[in-house]
């Protein structure tokens, strides 16, 4: 499938709509894997089984990562036989490939072009509708009851992706109720990652490739010659009483030291790089700099990697009438890549491709502290992959950064 049609394709979305907030409590207590407040056991595979029927039977959606499309997905998954065993991926700039493995692992690739955004801040949302009633206009909350989420299977990066929209949508004085009613009710499993991909770059930004915070339980796959097996570690109390609910066996030194490999393993393969020393400094003293018209003459502005990068939140707004007098207003996903995105009484603000891209990555790495305190940037690499033409923010960044010090 040509790679704009898969990313559309996987971008669909039903309408998910807003909810009223019941309490604004996160579920998910962060805390260092250092802390030894919790046991950390061992696990076979047949638990991940009772773990997803655990969830289901408490009442969580719980999804994960499937094979469609001859991609990485996630949609919603029954039991461990959903996941992708004896897939992993390949990457590179502008370059996905799904290849059979060796071994019947469950977790052995990286990060896939949708992130756990699509579930806690959904591309087409219903604000209101309004309805006519004879003579009257009857206004109704866009609403509608959700289950709970349960995320199987969040990688590092993207946990702190949560994190960072985290600080958008639910902290501060404007709040989106509908986000922190599925952030409130939602457990995570995360995944320490066994493999990097040549699109990674999460070292360079502190956010992987092990599993830190914001899980309430972490796995960690081992693979011996005759098992199969994962150490498990709870982030939570919540995290905690649900592993105590699955066959186990206490964690050994010699556990320790393989769980510890992998993620060793994993880190030495991130080759791709990112200074982020001063970086926002950097970006916003050189917004003239040759190179926004160098990157601006290979860029689409096709939206890709808005659309699969974890943290951005862009949308517009639509209304909605048909020919019997009822209405609605729809909340969609949009991009500062969308010549109209830009557009105010009198024009466009940002009429060339240079001047998006320019918007984008000085907001992404620069302008975001401003606004949130952090980057914006998790060091996924969604972008690079998934960009029909193989831009690399990493590169990008680079360029100027060896210009100025050129110049």
């Amino acid at each position: 499938m040509p790679i704009m049609r898969l990313i559309l394709s996987q971008y669909r979305e039903n309408g998910s709509s807003m909810a009223e907030i019941d309490h604004t409590g996160f579920s998910s207590s962060s805390r260092s894997i250092d802390d030894a407040r919790f046991e950390r056991v061992v696990i076979d595979r047949p638990a991940i089984d009772t773990l997803i029927q655990l969830l289901d039977r408490q009442g969580f959606r719980v999804l994960g990562p499937t094979v469609k499309d001859s991609a990485i997905t996630l949609s919603e998954i029954s039991s461990s036989g959903d996941l992708p065993a004896g897939w992993t991926d390949t990457q590179d700039a502008a370059g996905y490939r799904l290849l059979k493995h060796e071994h019947e692992s469950l977790f052995h690739y990286t990060v896939g072009s949708q992130s756990w955004k699509q579930f806690l801040y959904p591309s087409n949302t219903c604000l209101w509708k309004a309805r006519r009633a004879g003579n009257e206009l009857r206004i109704e909350s866009g609403a509608s009851p959700e289950q709970k989420l349960a995320l199987i299977g969040a990688r590092a990066c993207d946990l702190h992706a949560i994190h960072i929209q985290d600080k958008v949508f639910a902290e501060g004085s404007y709040r989106d109720p509908g986000y922190v009613r599925r952030r409130s009710n939602m457990f995570v499993v995360g995944v320490n990652c066994s493999k990097a991909n040549a699109t990674c770059f999460c070292t360079s930004m502190s956010t992987g490739p092990r599993v830190t915070e914001g899980f309430d339980l972490c796995l960690t796959e081992l693979l011996e010659q005759n098992r199969h097996s994962f150490l498990v570690e709870a982030g939570s109390s919540y995290g905690q009483e649900m592993l105590a609910q699955l066959p186990s066996r206490p964690a050994s030194e010699a556990d320790f030291a393989a769980a510890d490999a992998v993620v060793a393993v994993t880190t030495a393969q991130i080759k791709r790089r990112i200074d982020t020393n001063d970086i926002k400094s950097l970006l916003q003293r050189n917004a003239e700099h040759r190179q926004w018209l160098d990157v601006g003459s290979r860029c689409l502005n096709c939206a890709n990697c808005t659309l699969v990068c974890p943290t951005c939140f862009c949308v517009t707004v639509e209304d909605r009438t048909d020919l019997s007098g009822n209405a609605e207003r729809r909340r969609v996903w949009d991009s500062c890549f969308t010549l109209d995105y830009s557009y105010i009484h009198g024009g466009h603000i940002r009429t060339s491709p240079q001047a998006r891209y320019r918007q984008w990555l000085t907001h992404k790495l620069a302008s975001w502290h401003d606004q949130f305190g952090c980057s914006g940037c998790v060091g996924c690499g969604r972008c690079i992959t998934w960009c029909p033409v193989g831009i690399d923010i990493t590169a990008e960044v680079d360029a100027i950064r060896k210009s100025v010090k050129v110049d």
